[in-house]
């Protein structure tokens, strides 16, 4: 005869067939909006970003600001190294009063007159303002853009200048070779930020210096004089994501 099954006791001991089974526990009392009394919103969200009106959760990432302290310092020890302290020059101009501004990881290069057009304009809409110099890497570091050239070259204190069978080369994204060297300014160090100009005086880049000028008098005619950092070949290589 087959023996009846029943269902086990929470100690693990199996109860007699037929018997009722131990009542549930009472479901958790609610709150008035209807959620349980132990849930907990999360909230971190909020702490971290602020909240608008309706309690929608402000996001600044993106938002346009001045540079603080560390990025300040960042972006003037990458322009020094081509204008050395002709930076005030940048700021103090005849024209106006000009200042520097974070958007969207970028910088940009305007005058107070137009920081104050542009700070009507929302947001979410802002796309670019001023001039872009370059933009901030995901690691914090700088990268100068072609964009600021034409503010480089009017104060460059080192200058290289490409022969013209060159000038192709270098607007390809290469380096600049002694055989295509065709001036450098004297007492050039090395590693020293130089702005490329061809023999006519037309600004195309700039980069930094590989050899002295002592050492470019004297090494083989293949070896690398410049290295690349940016050209107006840019502006069609790389013209989707240049701003």
């Amino acid at each position: 005869m087959r023996r009846a099954r029943g269902y086990r006791t929470p100690r693990g001991r199996a109860a007699r067939p037929g018997a009722a089974p131990p009542p549930l526990p009472p479901p958790p009392s609610r709150r008035s909006d209807g959620a349980p009394r132990h849930f907990r919103p999360d909230t971190s969200c909020s702490r971290s970003c602020g909240s608008g009106s309706g309690g929608t959760p402000r996001v600044r990432r993106g938002a346009m600001r001045p540079l603080t302290e560390a990025e300040t310092r960042t972006v003037f020890e990458k322009l020094g190294r081509y204008i050395g302290e002709n930076i005030q020059l940048l700021v103090d101009r005849p024209d106006g009063t000009y200042c520097f501004r974070l958007h969207r990881d970028r910088i940009y290069y305007l005058s107070e007159k137009l920081l104050k057009v542009a700070a009507s304009i929302p947001r979410e809409s802002l796309t670019a303002l001023g001039t872009c110099f370059g933009k901030f890497t995901k690691t914090q570091k700088f990268r100068l853009s072609v964009t600021a050239l034409d503010f480089l070259a009017p104060y460059a204190k080192f200058k290289v200048w490409v022969k013209p069978g060159s000038e192709q080369s270098f607007l390809y994204g290469n380096h600049v070779l002694k055989s295509g060297l065709g001036r450098i300014t004297e007492n050039t160090a090395q590693y020293q930020g130089v702005v490329v100009y061809s023999m006519a005086d037309v600004p195309l880049g700039f980069g930094v210096a590989a050899k002295s000028t002592q050492e470019c008098r004297k090494v083989d005619p293949m070896a690398i004089v410049v290295f690349h950092q940016a050209d107006v070949g840019e502006y069609v290589r790389n013209e989707d994501t240049l701003m």
